[in-house]
């Protein structure tokens, strides 16, 4: 039996193919989903700790059946998945003389759902498929990794979400589609072409990520269906800072606080607007004796929106999947139908926006919240997935004329891999003597759209947009004994080139490196490992 799980910054979704019926369906998880009224069963990805040292903690509807999400404590947790594999700017809480990152909170969360997913389930321990954001970092995977290497599955792959939602709309039969997967923590734009029919001289570029046994794909001699991703544009922004930005509306008009309790509260008053156009939330604490009184209407929310150039954002994000079409000979004309995922994406703003570039009958959004959990499960029915590098790597050096470090691209976002031809790089010594050759190597973050600092405001986590020269920077092999990759014997000096370096991915997405002495005609390293890319 097959398993997918889409952990969402909002909301988590389990899938499971049923073969008897031969389709996926989503399972419900007691305690953990929310209300039976509500389909499909989503599990808020909520968690409070109720004690770290043990450590014993609530996680999913449980939260909000308890009321443990509507006042500050500091051992409830929302919208931690951002914060996963990303430097922190802020307070972090202690609890039970632990300090608690946002990898401990969500390894715990995770934890907790499959441990009663097996529970119920027990062949849930055979095969599952995670959904990843197509703009994380290699960090957030290896994490993601790391969390399931220590549980009971025996095969574990992944899969980006926009990638999983074209699968999950059942569009095989179109040739190029671009995803709008607009959740609670990111924005993520996807041009995918499924089952292509008229461009079959393209290459196989492999799997977008898989580890354990060979896939079932792989392995069988049925057909394959392929998905090919043709260009992507990702950022950090979400549901959750909607809702900031709904709180920030009600502390500068009704002065009310930034609080769990208005987070939660401007949340639904968010939901409500993607059915009617005014909305009002009223709450009374019976403990502190405070009332809340909330009314918002489309209007407002829109220029709510437009105060922090929400548009412009997403206009960004499609010129930059339009560019990337544009480089395969490909027009927004050619795109067949644009997929609607995630809960954002039900605003009425946002489909009016995709109405401005294409025509409503191309826009579907009819499954917003389990497309992703059920295309992930056709990586293991027989799809293969054919992908590129979301980002770009580059080499640390000293730039003198600003006296600080700047990087140095080597492999540009876009590359396919495996890669059939090395990118080669030569260096020299540069001071007389020198023992041996550093070298450090950088996950850059995107060219276009710069970087993103997550932050905390109060008790909530927000995150800011950085201009292009700021962009993140992740070091991928900064550490004592990382970065020597040549030690030189004899010692190096300035004025000729040493060493020559040769760069390769191959087709599991790892990043080689081989090394030569110019001088004494040695390999120094040969095909050495030097970090997993994104």
């Amino acid at each position: 039996m097959s398993y997918a799980l889409d952990f969402g910054t909002s909301n988590t979704v389990i899938a499971r193919w049923n073969p008897a019926a031969e389709k996926s369906e989503i399972l419900r998880l007691p305690d953990l989903s929310a209300q039976l009224g509500q389909n499909p069963a989503l599990i808020p990805s909520l968690l409070y700790v109720e004690n770290a040292a043990q450590p014993h903690v609530v996680a999913g509807q449980a939260v909000r059946d308890r009321g443990l999400d509507i006042h500050h404590d500091p051992r409830f947790f929302r919208a931690f998945k951002r914060g996963i594999g990303t430097p922190i700017q802020g307070f972090l809480p202690i609890l039970e003389d632990q300090s608690i990152t946002f990898e401990q909170v969500g390894q715990w969360y995770l934890h907790q759902i499959m441990t009663q997913l097996q529970q119920q389930y027990p062949d849930a321990k055979q095969s599952l498929v995670v959904t990843v954001p197509v703009d994380s970092f290699e960090a957030y995977r290896h994490w993601l990794g790391a969390v399931f290497s220590h549980l009971e599955v025996e095969q574990v792959r992944m899969i980006d979400e926009p990638t999983a939602a074209a699968l999950g709309y059942g569009k095989a039969h179109q040739d190029c589609l671009l995803v709008l997967d607009f959740g609670g923590g990111t924005l993520d734009f996807s041009l995918v072409q499924l089952d292509p029919q008229s461009r079959q001289a393209s290459p196989a570029l492999g799997f977008i990520l898989k580890w354990g046994d060979q896939s079932f794909a792989q392995s069988s001699g049925q057909r394959q269906r392929t998905a090919r991703v043709l260009a992507k544009a990702g950022q950090n922004l979400g549901g959750s800072d909607l809702d900031n930005w709904i709180v920030d509306h009600f502390v500068q008009t009704q002065n009310l606080p930034a609080c769990a309790l208005t987070a939660r509260l401007a949340e639904r008053l968010k939901i409500q607007l993607s059915l009617q156009t005014q909305a009002t939330e009223v709450y009374f604490d019976d403990q502190a004796f405070e009332s809340y009184d909330l009314s918002l209407d489309r209007a407002e929310f829109e220029q709510i929106l437009q105060q922090h150039q929400f548009f412009d954002r997403l206009d960004g994000c499609l010129q930059q999947v339009i560019q990337g079409a544009q480089r395969q000979g490909l027009k927004i004309e050619d795109i067949d139908a644009v997929l609607m995922v995630g809960g954002s994406s039900q605003i009425p703003a946002v489909r009016h926006w995709v109405e401005q570039y294409f025509s409503a009958d191309k826009v579907l959004s009819h499954r917003p919240f389990d497309a992703i959990a059920h295309g992930a499960l056709q990586l293991i029915q027989g799809t293969e997935v054919r992908d590129f590098l979301y980002h770009s790597y580059g080499v640390r050096y000293w730039d003198r004329r600003h006296n600080t470090h700047a990087w140095h691209p080597i492999i540009p976002a876009g590359q396919p891999y495996p890669m059939q031809e090395a990118i080669e790089l030569i260096l020299g010594a540069s001071t007389e003597g020198q023992p041996s050759i550093e070298l450090v190597i950088g996950e850059l973050g995107s060219e276009h759209l710069g970087g993103t600092e997550v932050f905390f405001d109060g008790d909530r986590l927000v995150t800011r947009s950085l201009s292009t020269a700021q962009a993140q920077i992740h070091p991928l092999n900064d550490t004592e004994g990382g970065r020597q990759i040549a030690p030189l014997r004899p010692p190096g000096y300035p004025g000729s080139d040493r060493i020559k370096v040769l760069f390769r991915v191959d087709a599991q997405r790892i990043l080689r490196m081989t090394v030569e002495d110019l001088l004494t005609q040695e390999t120094l390293l040969d095909n050495q490992v030097v970090a997993a890319l994104s």
